[in-house]
Parts: C-alpha cells; sequence; structure tokens
C-alpha cells in the first residue's frame, strides 16, 4: 500500500493547527502513559497501523511493559494489571469512539467522571477525539508505519 498525499504538505496550517490541540493536550494534567495508552486503544479500535505503530513505540520509550501493551486491546480481562485511572480512561476512549455505536451512555459518563475531574475528563475527550482524527487522516492518505520503513 503506498501513500496516497503527504497532507502535511498540502495542508501545513491545518496540521499545525492539530499540532497546537497536541500540544494542548501533552500540557494538561493527565499523565503522558495515560494519554498514550489511550491512543494506543482508540488506535486499535481505528485499525490505524501508522498510529499503532506510533504509540507502542512511545509507550516502550516510556517504560511500559511489553506485556502490558499486548494486552491493551483486552484491558477488561487483564486483572491489576491497569489501574483503575487507565481502566476509566480505556473504557472512557471506546465509548467516545464508537459513538455512533454507543451514544456514549449516561452510565459510561458516570463511570468517568467516578475517576476524573471535570477538567481531566474533558482533557481526555480532547485527546480521545484528536486521536480519532490522527487516525482518520493517517488511514485516509495512507501514511507508511515506521516498522514498514525499516523493513
Amino acid at each position: 500500500m503506498s501513500k496516497r498525499l503527504d497532507y502535511t504538505q498540502i495542508a501545513p496550517a491545518g496540521v499545525k493547527a492539530l499540532g497546537g490541540v497536541y500540544g494542548y493536550v501533552m500540557n494538561c494534567d493527565l499523565s503522558p502513559v495515560l494519554v498514550d495508552l489511550v491512543y494506543l486503544r482508540v488506535s486499535q479500535i481505528n485499525n490505524c497501523a501508522y498510529c499503532l505503530d506510533m504509540h507502542t513505540r512511545d509507550l516502550l520509550k516510556k517504560g511500559v511493559k511489553v506485556e502490558k501493551l499486548a494486552l491493551v486491546q483486552a484491558w477488561r480481562e487483564a486483572g491489576h494489571l491497569f489501574d483503575d485511572r487507565e481502566r476509566a480512561a480505556l473504557a472512557w476512549a471506546e465509548s467516545v469512539t464508537l459513538v455512533a455505536q454507543t451514544g456514549v451512555p449516561d452510565a459510561s459518563y458516570e463511570a468517568a467522571r467516578a475517576v476524573f475531574n471535570e477538567r481531566e475528563l474533558v482533557d481526555l475527550t480532547i485527546a480521545i477525539s484528536l486521536m480519532n482524527t490522527y487516525n482518520r487522516m493517517a488511514i485516509s492518505f495512507r501514511n507508511t508505519p515506521q516498522a514498514v520503513m525499516e523493513e
């Protein structure tokens, strides 16, 4: 599969605007590991190879063990490998990413609010929304994962 176009060159102002949102998320009070776990889970749901590769590498660089990364997709069955905040964030990420199917029900909101304060929940939702946007850009224009380029 080859890249369709380089949207970073075609619409640099748009990409820069997305980068501003990314910068906001990286400077919010949420743990960078938590954010990257959410980015990874959203990318799994959307089947974005480019983002899966990137966020797996980012989490490994941050010291997350490969055993934990292997179980992100099945976090509900992973016992205590994921803490309460991670579990709540992953559940919220799934509900928000699958909004057309879930409608993000009150029960999902209440579960997230039990763990995150209002600001954290808004910031988490911004992060989830941003990753959904990045996934759609990478998939639509066929960004090549770094792992493929290294072969």
